[in-house]
């Protein structure tokens, strides 16, 4: 810890700087190449939407020594052709989901399950649902993350600048599209506690991306009067100055999360702690991604293309090439001082250095000796 926080330190002092900004290109290549596979993700393979949004039925009860070809087996007994999704939950848990059924298919495979499994009905959870219910949720979960991106936007606006809130919002936009792509990829199931882990990592990507930048807005509050650095170079140093504080939050957050994860779901085998800490734990993941390597070079890119900023640029080259040659000038001179000083009877005046160019035949001669 004491390593971190030393190199916290010449971070924000500036005597070590990683160049973020500068290779922003990078960023964006890494973010695209992943944008992409999650475009094609959800092309081919489309979300798993769980039974809230799609309606459907499903079947939980606990057995000791339960198979997923057990549970299958069940719902072909059953005399169900419609696709079914049978998941082992914990050691001793089994899932059967599977569409929209009419009353007397429900009832037909909750028998099957009873008689299979030789367990009570009453001892199987039924949660059945209605495709127009599903439809009514997923309806309310876009109108709630429409709604959350537009206060955000009109906060950020008033808070900061337009052109922060625009980079803010295109950071939290990429969060949610590869977070998307990654439960597209993987096939993960898309519940209401998933859209409240979303919305949960909307909010933590916003909050360490207003940390940067307004660290960002205070080294450049006056960086056209100093001109001594470009808007890209305040930006870059406002980042490495919070490096560390946003590693740091963001292992502290991630630990719970990764505790809830493992501990919830595959312990105790609680569905909804699973999808709300594996939406939680891929989205902080790229939240702090964003507001470091996304959000921050989008905000210069889009700053640099302002006049004032492009004059400042010009400055700032002009006066670093003023330097350098003030300095290879001040090597030159110094070097020849240096020379002439080391020869022996070199002086400065005028009319001692016509007297020393005189030389020894200009001198008084000295009277002989009687």
């Amino acid at each position: 810890m004491s390593r971190i926080s030393g190199l916290g330190g010449r971070l924000y002092r500036g005597d070590k700087s990683f160049n973020i900004v500068s290779n922003s290109r990078r960023w964006y290549a890494i973010s695209g190449l992943v944008i992409i596979v999650s475009a094609i993700a959800l092309g081919t393979q489309g979300l798993h939407l769980g039974i809230e949004f799609k309606g459907g039925a499903q079947f939980t009860f606990t057995q000791k020594g339960a198979t997923i070809a057990q549970g299958q087996k069940a719902v072909a007994d059953a005399g169900i052709t419609s696709e079914s999704i049978v998941q082992k939950i914990g050691a001793e848990k089994l899932r059967i989901t599977t569409g929209a059924l009419t009353n007397s298919q429900s009832t037909a495979i909750q028998a099957s399950i009873a008689k299979d499994f030789a367990i009570s009905g009453s001892n199987i959870n039924v949660l059945s649902i209605g495709p127009s219910w599903g439809k009514d949720i997923t309806h309310k979960a876009l109108e709630a993350l429409l709604a959350f991106l537009l206060v955000v936007m009109l906060y950020l606006a008033m808070a900061f600048e337009p052109k922060m809130a625009t980079a803010a919002i295109i950071a939290v936009v990429h969060d949610v599209f590869i977070t998307v792509g990654i439960y597209a990829l993987i096939g993960f199931d898309v519940t209401p506690a998933t859209v409240i882990g979303f919305l949960t990592i909307l909010g933590y990507s916003l909050y360490d991306t207003v940390v940067v930048f307004d660290k960002v807005r205070e080294n450049t509050r006056s960086i056209t009067s100093t001109g001594k650095y470009t808007y890209s170079q305040a930006a870059n140093l406002a980042v490495n100055q919070t490096l560390v504080r946003s590693f740091n939050t963001s292992l502290i957050a991630l630990l719970p999360v990764a505790s809830i994860l493992f501990v919830g779901a595959g312990l105790l085998g609680a569905g909804t702690l699973k999808d709300l800490s594996l939406a939680l734990f891929i989205g902080l993941a790229t939240g702090t991604y964003s507001s470091i390597f996304i959000a921050t070079p989008i905000l210069a890119t889009l700053r640099e293309r302002e006049p004032a900023m492009k004059s400042l640029t010009k400055r700032v080259a002009q006066r670093g090439r003023s330097a350098d040659a003030t300095s290879l000038e001040g090597a030159t001179v110094g070097r020849s001082t240096i020379n002439e000083s080391e020869l022996p009877g070199i002086v400065t005046s005028t009319h001692s250095k016509e007297k020393y160019e005189r030389g020894p035949r200009n001198q008084p001669k000295r009277k002989g000796r009687n």
